[in-house]
């Protein structure tokens, strides 16, 4: 993955999450300065860079994907605030610096990822955005991203996850909850990628084997660096899995058999994307850069 390229997405994707933010209202200033501190506060872009990505190669158009590429990142937003909050996670740490709810109380902060989840589907589902996609990819998109926003998804990912906290589980339990509240709005910006960009049934299902491959690798390097890492280079509390007493896959597998499960996985992921060609070459080097990340 070029540096620069990198670099172009994030900076495209950030210039407009920042658009859609609203003025601040005098009322409502301390609601929007609280979904600007997440929503802006860095990050590596990963889902709507996967959704611009997918719709390039799947030959889109990138204007017409990036409403959708925005509201996947609100989502994911929104659920890292409520994430840290105290009846969830606890975490005082986001990025580098004081949790959302550090900086504005729990009140506000519950609020703000509110907003920015109904904000998702304004953004998706406004006038431009849908004559821009089309009604009917705008829908199949927008309808991609609720499922795996919800229950059945990320939600019900971090529920087995709070249900799981000071218990032993299997592995195949973890990987469940690790394919909802990670995996689901990864797979989701493939597929949402591939809608938005016409693609066809093997590249669908390329785009979600890939994408699959990818979430499960990203958790695991996660739960390694929480291990291998400090907390100025992770820019969150390290120890925080053992300190909360939960099951990763560093505690069930050991740490060397969980490096080589990564390096496996994003074997899958490469071998999966063949059918796009020399186009893919950018995703191949994200699935390999994503392996090897340091926070």
């Amino acid at each position: 993955m070029s540096n620069f390229h990198q670099k172009e997405y994030v900076a495209l994707i950030d210039h407009q999450l920042n658009e859609y933010l609203p003025e601040e209202d005098l009322m409502q200033a301390d609601l929007i300065n609280a979904m600007r501190y997440s929503l802006l506060g860095g990050g590596k872009r990963i889902r709507p860079i996967l959704l611009l990505e997918f719709c390039n190669i799947c030959g889109g158009d990138e204007e017409a994907a990036l409403p959708f590429a925005c509201a996947i990142e609100m989502i994911h937003t929104y659920s890292l605030i409520h994430d840290d909050l105290p009846c969830m996670d606890n975490d005082d740490m986001r990025r580098g610096r004081a949790s959302n709810h550090k900086v504005f109380g729990e009140d506000t902060a519950l609020l703000a990822g509110d907003s920015l989840l109904t904000m998702a589907f304004e953004t998706m589902l406004s006038e431009k955005a849908v004559q821009l996609a089309g009604a009917q990819r705008a829908a199949k998109a927008a309808g991609i991203l609720a499922a795996s926003a919800g229950t059945h998804g990320m939600v019900g990912g971090q529920m087995i996850d709070l249900m799981s906290e000071g218990r032993s589980i299997s592995f195949e339990t973890l990987k469940t909850m690790d394919e909802h509240k990670t995996g689901a709005l990864i797979v989701a910006a493939a597929k949402m990628g591939c809608v938005l960009g016409g693609a066809d049934d093997n590249q669908f299902e390329a785009a979600e084997k890939y994408a699959k491959a990818i979430g499960l690798a990203f958790q695991i390097v996660d739960d390694i660096l929480d291990v291998t890492s400090d907390t100025e280079t992770l820019g969150k509390p390290v120890g925080s899995d053992s300190e909360n007493d939960k099951c990763t896959y560093v505690s069930i597998m050991g740490l060397d058999d969980a490096k080589k499960a990564v390096d496996d996985l994003t074997e899958t992921a490469v071998s999966a994307l063949e059918c796009f060609g020399h186009s893919a070459e950018y995703l191949e080097q994200f699935a390999k850069e994503l392996a090897s990340r340091k926070n």
